[in-house]
């Protein structure tokens, strides 16, 4: 039988990730409600914002004052991701617990999302990690297209795991590879992790899938016989990324609690509270809950 992993660490994005590009405005009350719910249902691990010009992504302009109202030092990681060195200088300043990085395996999407190819993305990752590390602040990488890009199609398996491993040497605790328009099956997925494993180690990954074609579930279960613990989650399914045409959400981190929970894995979450957070930002915007099983717990 596969050993899989004991307990998994859930790193909740939907602050971030899930409500970036979302179209009406979120309030930083709604956005605080929705952060203070996640920790009370357990989740100590939260994406909480993004240090990005206003111009692109409006959503985030209020990043500052998100941070000013949690506390810093109340035991949960709070992390803001930081796409260049202003972002950083904004981040540090606020006190956060750690930043996030992003390159991706596609040479077009980096393009598309940074302007910049890939090695010129590394470089500037490079420079903008160095006052975080200095200042003994966690940084955390993300790989987008892991799996596919929607400009440059299939993704060769060898270059996610160059990008992973150059991130890990400039001192990422972790990368997280991301599905970023939900396009892989299972056997894609464990056939990507075989190429990534042969450089960096299980610990050192993490996995960002997102449910666009139902397969995100599938994905995850795949990778677990790995031994891959961390996964990035989203409540009630939100979110997409705005430079992706399909990524319609991340996997609800409702329905990956419910999954591992079945299973014997401890996450630590209680699953019911989890629910009620996913039911609060929902009802506040007006939206439709994207969990199935968040969905059924009323």
């Amino acid at each position: 039988m596969t050993a899989y992993p004991e307990s998994i660490r859930i790193v909740d994005v939907s602050p971030r990730d899930g409500l970036q590009n979302i179209k009406q405005n979120v309030s930083t009350a709604d956005k605080v409600g929705l952060i203070n719910r996640l920790q009370q249902a357990g989740v100590n691990n939260i994406e909480v914002a993004s240090f990005v010009s206003p111009k692109w992504v409006p959503q985030m302009a209020d990043a500052a004052d998100v941070l000013a109202q949690l506390d810093l030092n109340n035991g949960i990681n709070y992390a803001v991701l930081t796409p260049n060195l202003k972002g950083v200088g904004r981040a540090l300043d606020c006190g956060v617990n750690e930043i996030a990085v992003f390159s991706a395996a596609s040479e077009s999407f980096t393009q598309k999302n940074t302007n910049c190819s890939i090695d010129e993305s590394l470089k500037r990752i490079e420079e903008l990690m160095r006052p975080a590390i200095e200042q003994n602040v966690r940084v955390r990488g993300y790989v987008s297209c892991v799996l596919g890009c929607p400009y440059d199609g299939d993704i060769a398996a060898e270059k996610v795991a160059d990008v992973s491993q150059a991130l890990i040497d400039l001192g990422c605790y972790e990368v997280s590879l991301g599905d970023t328009i939900g396009i892989g099956t299972p056997l894609k997925a464990k056939a990507m992790l075989d190429t990534v494993l042969s450089k960096i180690s299980a610990d050192k990954i993490g996995l960002h899938f997102h449910d666009t074609r139902g397969q995100a579930l599938a994905n995850l279960l795949a990778c677990l016989e790995y031994g891959i613990a961390s996964i990035d989650a989203s409540v009630a399914g939100l979110g997409g990324c705005p430079y992706a045409k399909g990524a319609s959400g991340n996997v609800s981190t409702e329905d990956v609690v419910y999954m591992l929970q079945g299973m014997g894995i401890e996450t630590g979450i209680n699953l019911e509270k989890l629910a009620a957070a996913g039911h609060y930002i929902t009802q506040q915007l007006g939206i439709t809950n994207n969990s199935r099983v968040g969905s059924v717990i009323q």
